[in-house]
């Protein structure tokens, strides 16, 4: 059985989190006031709900100042569960209210929109903290986001440490969620090869480019070797996911080639391997 918390910034794709999850057969409750966390949560682990995923943010309000009293509720009680934070950068928040002219929760008590964004993030920082799972949505589209919710969660039932592969370009920014970050700037880069200049590192005449040098072929064993050695060490500490964000110039040919290779070597390694290309759909 599997109890989600999900909270997060206002914007950041919640509502496509919690949708994405029905879709694959959790019970989702959404903007449940945190008062009943505790009564609902109840629910799932007496066994009559098998997975259930639930929505608190800041629409509750005054009562969202609670919200982490009935987290220690849920842990006295001996309740398991996930807390799942979803957010994005402040710059892109603001301008998705501004497109879509929607209301933020907070507007009432605030002067401006940009003042709303502020108060929410600071008020939302402690839960963060807390938060077993961060997504960051800033560089993701609808359809990214659907497509990791699925894989983070469908396996509902892995206990281990979920390793996340994501490849990015450096242009764009690095992941904020990375924890281990490798740079693969310094191999040939497909791009300057006409032929290959507007395929991806997941193809494989872009991949059989990159692997071609022995300077990528030793980086991939140097990377490889060091995270058959040392994720071991992170599962026993305790930790549930790991990201480890791979770079390139664009997020299109060999940081993506990087994230294939990675997959390939570690999926039989009893870890839930889970990859992402985050910038390989952003123009050039």
């Amino acid at each position: 059985m599997s109890l989600l918390i999900i909270s997060g910034i206002s914007g950041s794709g919640k509502s496509t989190v919690c949708n994405t999850l029905e879709d694959i057969g959790y019970f989702c409750i959404d903007n449940l006031p945190p008062q009943l966390l505790l009564p609902v949560a109840k629910l799932q682990s007496d066994g009559q709900t098998k997975n259930m995923a639930i929505v608190i943010d800041s629409r509750s309000s005054r009562k969202f100042d609670t919200f982490l009293n009935e987290l220690d509720e849920l842990d006295k009680n001996g309740i398991e569960h996930k807390l799942v934070f979803i957010y994005t950068e402040p710059d892109v928040i603001l301008n998705r209210y501004k497109q879509t002219r929607r209301r933020h929760p907070l507007a009432d008590s605030h002067k401006s929109l940009e003042e709303a964004i502020d108060a929410e993030y600071r008020m939302c920082q402690p839960i963060q903290e807390k938060a077993d799972i961060e997504i960051d949505t800033t560089y993701l589209n609808i359809r990214q986001l659907r497509e990791y919710v699925e894989d983070m969660f469908i396996e509902s039932n892995w206990e281990g440490l979920t390793v996340k592969i994501v490849s990015f370009g450096y242009r764009n920014g690095i992941p904020n969620e990375a924890d281990l970050v490798f740079d693969v700037r310094c191999l040939p880069n497909p791009f300057y090869i006409p032929e290959l200049k507007n395929h991806s590192g997941d193809e494989d005449c872009v991949y059989d480019y990159v692997f071609s040098f022995e300077q990528s072929k030793i980086m991939g064993e140097k990377i490889l070797d060091f995270l058959k050695y040392f994720l071991p060490y992170y599962d026993e500490e305790g930790k549930t996911e790991l990201v480890v964000a791979v770079g390139c110039t664009s997020g299109h040919h060999r940081s993506v080639s990087f994230v294939r290779y990675l997959e390939e070597h570690l999926k039989d390694n009893n870890y839930q391997i889970i990859t992402m290309n985050r910038d390989i759909n952003k123009e050039f």
